[in-house]
């Protein structure tokens, strides 16, 4: 009997992906390892392999296309001594992917070039799978015959419904096969249209820690669209990146309590230790590197959180996370949107290991060809600035992390030292706090050991 190929699931939060590109044709045999395709996840492109061995019989989803629900056939393996009429009699209809982003969904007859616009940035309607999916939610998840029925919905919307009080069988699910995701909560919420049970538009909504918060409505695309002239800009549809990046950091802004405390840090000694290690590092060979400030930075964050170990957690309803070790993500800017990869055990690498770990994560970044859980999880992270002339800002906390380090540039300033003035290069950071995990004290207490690290480099050497 043909063998389905499936979708991947390549993260544990991936619900959807773009089929990049087919590497084998109908017709070719594969082994077990055989690499079938490149799927696009929201950050990644990663290699798809074959599990079993056969001939590919059909291909169901032409490359290049966006929005395959994970778990979805993609193309028929057949096994030995099977032929096409084997596929005739076995494949599933080619199943229906969201339409690329890229296009603009086709509108009534003669549309404005205003509502053409306004269409490409809306969301893509519930495809038709999705309106029995939402029948059977009606009456509570009750079918016809009374019994209840199972209603599919991503994690994320499941707990954000349960923050806003909604009802999940009010709701109505336009993601793959009619899941509910995290943008029909969001919808729900500005219409002021949530679920039986959750509160009327004029009653605050409750989050997690039990403050109330009223969510600001949404400015629709029209209403954008209106303040600016016919043909004076162009419509660039989001790509996947762009809007993970967009709803994790509105969720964060909007659940975690942040707050943020800012410190001066002296550079010399560090900046003379730099210079002195690099001049004495083997230019080749697998003992070779180069530190840079940032190596520095990473390696003093995560002696910090092991030295402040309660700052070293992570929020959850069940329970506090106290984690073993100082997982420290770094922000890579990448075209089009940024990663975080993370250093593992921090703590216990050497800067040498640091320094050449980075550079190679931070390449494969910008080629994006990491694997998700190098750039997942992690109990803290940094952003340093300094590169591009800013001197301070405040960065947003990815969530599951706690913290995060905002770091500015290295400059000269006029310091008092024992009452006499001296010029001295001083970096600024910020630490910007989810105060559910880190209070005041707490931060200020990491921040210190931070800051004792960097100004004495040679601590973090023993």
């Amino acid at each position: 009997m043909p063998i389905p190929i499936l979708m991947p699931a390549l993260s544990p939060t991936m619900e959807q992906g773009k089929l990049a590109k087919w590497l084998v044709k109908e017709g070719d045999k594969v082994t077990s390892g055989t690499v079938l395709a490149e799927i696009e996840t929201d950050k990644a492109t990663m290699e798809v392999e074959s599990i079993e061995d056969g001939t590919v019989g059909r291909i169901l989803i032409a490359e290049g296309t966006d929005g395959v629900a994970v778990n979805a056939p993609i193309a028929m393996l057949l096994e030995d001594g099977e032929d096409q009429s084997a596929l005739d009699a076995a494949a599933p209809p080619p199943p229906k992917a969201a339409a690329p982003a890229a296009e603009p969904q086709q509108a009534s007859p003669a549309p404005t070039p205003k509502s053409k616009a306004a269409e490409a940035l809306s969301p893509p309607p519930a495809s038709p799978a999705a309106q029995p999916q939402a029948a059977a939610k009606s009456g509570n998840g009750a079918g016809q015959n009374g019994q209840s029925e199972r209603i599919f919905v991503s994690p994320l919307a499941r707990r954000m419904a349960k923050e806003r009080g909604m009802e999940l069988s009010a709701l109505t699910g336009t993601g793959p096969h009619g899941r509910i995701v995290l943008r029909d909560v969001e919808k729900a919420a500005s219409d002021s249209v949530p679920g039986k049970a959750a509160k009327t538009p004029a009653q605050s909504l409750v989050s997690s820690q039990g403050a109330a918060y009223t969510p600001a409505p949404a400015i629709a695309d029209e209403q954008v669209l209106a303040l600016y002239a016919q043909g004076s800009y162009e419509v660039v549809p989001h790509d996947n990146m762009r809007r993970t990046i967009a709803t994790r950091l509105t969720q964060a802004k909007q659940i975690v309590p942040h707050f943020y405390l800012t410190m001066d840090c002296e550079l010399d000694r560090l900046l003379d230790a730099r210079q002195k290690l690099n001049a004495r590092a083997p230019e080749k060979g697998p003992n070779a590197y180069r530190l840079s400030v940032n190596d520095f930075i990473i390696k003093a964050m995560g002696l910090a959180l092991m030295r402040v170990p309660h700052a070293n957690a992570t929020w959850t309803e069940r329970g506090m996370l106290l984690h073993k070790q100082a997982d420290v993500a770094v922000a890579v800017a990448v075209d089009g949107g940024l990663f975080t990869p993370v250093i593992r055990s921090v703590d216990d690498k050497s800067l040498a290991e640091i320094s050449n770990q980075m550079k190679d994560m931070a390449e494969r970044a910008k080629k994006r060809r990491l694997a998700p859980q190098e750039y997942q999880g992690g109990t803290t992270a940094i952003s340093n600035l300094g590169m591009y002339g800013v001197k301070h800002f405040d960065a947003v906390i990815n969530p599951p992390h706690a913290t995060i380090l905002a770091v500015g540039q290295g400059e000269k300033r006029p310091v008092v030292h024992d009452d006499q003035i001296k010029i001295v290069t001083m970096m600024t950071v910020t630490l910007s706090c989810d105060h559910r995990v880190v209070d005041g004290a707490l931060g200020a207490l990491l921040l210190a050991a931070f800051k004792g690290f960097i100004e004495e480099p040679v601590t973090m050497l023993v």
